[in-house]
């Protein structure tokens, strides 16, 4: 399954509707076909494409530049070990060579059986917990060897599938309503702003004009000013 079909192609529908304008869904659709087949497949950013009425290359472009979104297989279970400066000290690295030897794969790299892929990751924000790891984007830490290898285990046993869904699945709460304001209301808004951003800028164009007239030689000078010139007068010898 690569294409939305379905109750996936019903909730991409919901979700475009959403937004003023449709291009606006493009990281939430991502995120919905990442969830369908756990990756982001060509048929999927086409169809992406054609929801949105853009290129695939502009999908491409999005999904490409966002680390949560992968344009290429990974396994069931993303690891990612932070090695940034405080799970660094904390044994980051370590735990990253241990992880590597454990599940016999190099960082980037996924198990034969497709269950596990190893990352090696940036800050995650979670440096309380240093050496933190992420699973599916959920926290676990701090971590030592005996500790990650528990998780290993039971990640492959099915006894987290409750707390750690597979991956691109970010929340299990789907989102089943608009916004409870009515379309008319809507546009109503978005004709008053748009009045007002046609004011704004008709005040800075008729503006321009006489900023430039007061910065110009031989201009009159305001009242009160003495042009630049020294004036006769009280305290003047």
């Amino acid at each position: 399954m690569s294409r939305f079909t379905g109750d996936s192609l019903a909730y991409a529908r919901r979700l475009v509707s959403l937004y003023p304008q449709r291009r606006s869904a493009l990281i939430p659709l991502c995120h919905l076909a990442q969830a369908q087949d756990g990756w982001l497949t060509s048929d999927a950013m086409e169809h992406i494409a054609e929801l949105l009425g853009l290129e695939p290359a502009e999908v491409l472009g999005t999904a490409s530049f966002y680390d949560m979104l992968h344009t290429e297989p990974v396994g069931r279970y993303l690891i990612g070990i932070c090695t940034n400066i405080a799970c660094l000290l904390e044994g980051g690295m370590e735990l990253l060579e241990h992880a590597a030897k454990r599940l016999g794969v190099h960082p980037g790299g996924t198990t034969g059986d497709g269950v596990f892929t190893l990352e090696e990751v940036e800050c995650v924000a979670a440096c309380n917990r240093a050496p933190c790891a992420t699973v599916n984007w959920r926290f676990f830490g701090p971590l030592g060897a005996d500790s990650f290898d528990r998780l290993v285990d039971d990640l492959a046993a099915g006894r987290l599938d409750q707390d750690v869904p597979r991956h691109g699945v970010l929340s299990r709460t789907v989102r089943r309503r608009g916004l409870d304001v009515a379309p008319e209301d809507v546009a109503a808004e978005r004709e008053r702003s748009d009045r007002e951003k046609a004011s704004r800028l008709a005040a800075s164009a008729t503006e321009a004009p006489k900023a430039a007239t007061a910065g110009t030689p031989g201009a009159q000078a305001p009242k009160g000013s003495s042009g630049g010139h020294p004036q006769p007068g009280k305290g003047s010898k």
